[in-house]
């Protein structure tokens, strides 16, 4: 269970981190395409092109009252980052042979079923070993950026542990002769997890969100089956996911928070992968994994109800992800006043509580990034600054004069 429930972080108005990219900052990721993800990051002309990005975006969010401020996710290809590639022991494979593949897994199909290659394909090589951080200029860099009262409310954005294991078949994320199991291999998981996660608290960072997709994968009925044919229990790697999670986060300190986001896909010009409400993961989800705020995707049908609200436990926190960062027409504000009182109602219903009690456990913001892939979302930046000024004019009706 979380330690406590945190007010501030999180925030009544919050995003999920990746923003629109500038157009320059784009194409220079479009020329870099093909090179590695280490050799991309230490690009100096993109390096340059991504300070300056990062400057103007920290000026918009602070200007449009945001406190829990990201570096727009900027300097990465896709939001995951480069935190598998930067350790020891992993290695990309540039053209790998379908037949490694969980084609059943949501985006996979996706690409598979147009006749594209699966992306980045990252796999363990070698023994995992953390070998310093590929995330911690990038957090020193935001944290310059904000006046010094304001860092502890800055965020950054960490991959799923599991994130590359869910696409690969059973034993085909390392090499048979350095783990022998899922149990060895997810253990220096951890044990690196642990390692980045001190060094960012170490250097100031005190909130994070973990994006994670995969766990909502497990809503898909069309995954679900897939497994099932293909004699797979996915309820048991399911558990193992969630103990992963326990032994990545088991050393955290108690003033740092963590938060975790699911959505069914953000890719490149508004593109989604799965369907499927939270019913099905939502006990395990809210009692099983050590976090301390759910950011939930809630911007259509495909993400199911609230019901599963109720099974939020009394000490945690949801951020309801109403207004969408795929499609440019703003919604109405009013409308989505009263769909935010109808998930405080399912979260008070399920503790106890009323609903100006659940409502202070409840924030907003997108459903997702508006860049999750460094092309973006089938939005203008014009677009994407009145979704967000829409969250904050949302907050500020439901919660008067709180960030």
């Amino acid at each position: 269970m979380a330690r406590k429930n945190f007010q501030r972080p999180p925030f009544r108005a919050e995003h999920m981190g990746s923003l629109l990219r500038p157009q320059k900052l784009s194409e220079k990721r479009v020329e870099l395409d093909g090179e590695d993800a280490l050799t991309i990051a230490h690009d100096r002309d993109l390096q340059k092109l991504e300070d300056n990005a990062i400057d103007d975006i920290v000026k918009v969010q602070l200007d449009l009252g945001y406190h829990p401020v990201t570096d727009g996710e900027y300097r990465r290809h896709q939001f995951w980052g480069t935190f598998f590639p930067g350790l020891e022991g992993f290695e990309e494979i540039m053209d790998p042979p379908l037949d490694m593949f969980r084609l059943y897994v949501p985006d996979l199909a996706a690409f598979t079923e147009a006749g594209h290659k699966p992306g980045e394909s990252i796999v363990c090589v070698g023994k995992i070993k953390h070998k310093g951080s590929t995330y911690i200029d990038q957090w020193n860099y935001l944290k310059s950026h904000l006046p010094a009262e304001r860092v502890k409310e800055a965020k950054l954005t960490l991959p799923a542990p599991e994130w590359y294991h869910l696409r690969y078949q059973t034993g085909r994320a390392y090499l048979k002769d350095v783990y022998a199991n899922d149990d060895e291999y997810f253990a220096d998981i951890a044990a690196a997890y642990r390692t980045e996660l001190q060094i960012l608290y170490d250097a100031g960072c005190r909130n994070v969100t973990i994006d994670d997709p995969n766990l909502a994968y497990f809503c898909s009925e069309k995954m679900l089956q897939g497994f099932k044919d293909a004699g797979e229990d996915s309820e048991a790697l399911l558990d193992s996911y969630i103990k992963l999670y326990k032994d990545c986060l088991s050393s955290r300190p108690d003033d740092f928070h963590v938060g975790l986001h699911l959505c069914r896909g953000n890719f490149a010009y508004s593109r989604h992968f799965s369907e499927g409400g939270y019913d099905r993961v939502a006990i395990k989800l809210f009692n099983d994994i050590d976090v301390d705020t759910y950011f939930l995707e809630y911007d259509t049908e495909r993400a199911g109800g609230f019901e599963p609200l109720a099974k939020l436990p009394p000490n945690k926190n949801v951020i309801v992800g109403v207004i969408t960062s795929k499609f440019p027409e703003l919604e109405d504000l009013e409308e989505m006043r009263q769909r935010v009182f109808q998930a405080a109602d399912f979260v008070a219903q399920g503790s106890g509580q009323t609903r100006e009690e659940a409502l202070q456990r409840l924030g907003v913001s997108p459903q997702c990034g508006f860049a999750s892939h460094h092309l973006g979302n089938s939005v203008t930046r014009d677009d994407m600054i009145a979704k967000l000024k829409l969250v904050r004019d949302l907050a500020d009706s439901i919660w008067p004069g709180e960030p």
